[in-house]
């Protein structure tokens, strides 16, 4: 979904986009195109070793100041200068070796990266002691990224878990210019000044945001074990997590992870959704469309299998604001069969969710009766189609029995469009895992 709520939790007013939507959006939407194009030769690197698997993932946008009444804790506008970044990922397979993957698709410039580390997380910044190893790139514990690229580290000799939580910093010792990122981590990174990426102490991070940096994924040694591999969970907000609880890991890819794990199955979850997406569309801060992503954010991750789409709700609340015509059921509908069909050349299942209610959401763009109509009528396709390999009715699953277009109170967050971490529990309770 999109204008999620930190403003409003904070109790701060929203302030309508319209004002920065025009040449913005277009800006934003050229960028996009051309970071995506750019950045064929890591798709292709990935696709290459088969021998990986990924174990978590973040979708990358263009550098964007806080939007919609966020706190400005976002550091991507000025970017780093003789600065560590240590950022806390929890991978959601294990295996005997790692390799890291750094995006600089949005840059405008090669991004130096003077040395990087990984090592298994301990509490806020600190690093179990004994566990961190240097990264290196080609030999080199230094690298540099040309724009619109990214980088696959080399094999790290490092045994990882499932669900382990990593550490990994970056040192950038020259100016790098706006950062490509990932705005919405719901998870706590740490900045300190000059180069800390070796510490095992916390004591130098003394800076917090909520946002992941140049970080797009980590991946494992595969295995021919069968029934493994990756799932995508592609989407917007929902997916993103907004607005589960902070550093607890409960954004519903993150439990259906746990669900995979505690049954035994070797099946990494993925995250690859970015709060504000739509399927057609592009939102200033909302990243490329999905139609525009969905190459690189989803069928090019290392070993996927299948792919959840939960997107659309972006569409119909503020499509307007970015084509200038309400969104049709039609139009969504077609977006949707172009993602399956891309997914069905590649030999990947692909599962369909049904769009969550909106009725009494805080903003008005999220419910309106020529929305809902809309809604209603892309759901009663996902069900009934047959177009997708599988079907998640994520609609029926969280709305409340008494007024289905209202999302059940508790799974409301407060602001009656994104689920609280019941809620996020309650969509990852509701997907069978013999479908994915």
């Amino acid at each position: 979904m999109s204008f999620y709520r930190f403003g409003l939790a904070r109790r701060r007013r929203w302030r309508s986009p319209r004002a920065v939507v025009g040449s913005s959006v277009a800006v934003l939407a050229a960028v996009a195109s051309l970071a995506l194009a750019t950045s064929t030769a890591g798709a292709e690197a990935r696709r290459e070793d088969t021998h990986w698997t990924a174990a978590w993932t973040a979708s990358m946008i263009a550098a964007s100041p806080p939007l919609f009444g966020q706190g400005p804790d976002n550091w991507s506008l000025d970017g780093f200068t003789d600065q560590s970044v240590r950022q806390v990922v929890r991978v959601t397979r294990g295996g005997s070796t790692l390799r890291v993957r750094l995006s600089n698709a949005y840059g405008s410039a090669p991004l130096a990266v003077a040395g990087a580390s990984v090592g298994v997380a301990r509490d806020g910044a600190s690093v179990k002691p004994g566990t961190m190893h240097t990264v290196t790139f080609d030999r080199s514990p230094s690298t540099v990224i040309p724009a619109g690229r990214e980088a696959a580290s080399d094999v790290v000799p490092m045994h990882v878990s499932p669900l382990q939580r990593l550490t990994i910093t970056l040192y950038f010792a020259q100016p790098t210019g706006p950062a490509t990122f990932h705005m919405h981590s719901f998870a706590t990174s740490y900045r300190a000044p000059g180069d800390h990426q070796l510490d095992q102490s916390a004591a130098a991070f003394g800076e917090t945001t909520t946002s992941w940096y140049y970080l797009t994924g980590v991946d494992v040694n595969g295995s021919d074990e069968h029934g493994s591999g990756a799932v995508i969970a592609f989407g917007d907000s929902i997916t993103d997590g907004a607005i589960s609880t902070v550093d607890a890991n409960h954004r519903y890819p993150d439990l259906l992870a746990e669900r995979l794990v505690a049954a035994g199955r070797p099946v990494s979850v993925l995250n690859a959704g970015i709060a504000s997406n739509q399927v057609l569309g592009t939102f200033p801060g909302g990243g490329a469309s999905a139609l525009d992503r969905f190459h690189h954010d989803a069928l090019d991750q290392p070993g996927v299998r299948s792919i959840i789409i939960l997107e659309g709700i972006n569409d119909i609340a503020i499509g307007t604001l970015t084509t200038g015509e309400p969104v049709t059921a039609a139009q969504l509908i077609a977006g949707y069969k172009t993602l399956i069909q891309r997914a069905h050349q590649r030999g990947i299942h692909i599962i369909g969710a049904t769009i969550t209610p909106t009725k009494a959401a805080m903003e008005t763009p999220f419910y309106t009766e020529s929305g809902e109509a809309v809604r209603e009528a892309v759901n009663d396709w996902i069900r009934t189609s047959g177009a997708y390999d599988a079907v998640v009715d994520l609609d029926r699953a969280i709305a409340d029995p008494a007024d289905p277009r209202r999302m059940r109170p508790e799974y409301n967050s407060g602001d009656g469009a994104h689920p609280n971490d019941a809620g996020m529990r309650a969509i990852a309770d509701a997907i069978d895992l013999n479908i994915l």
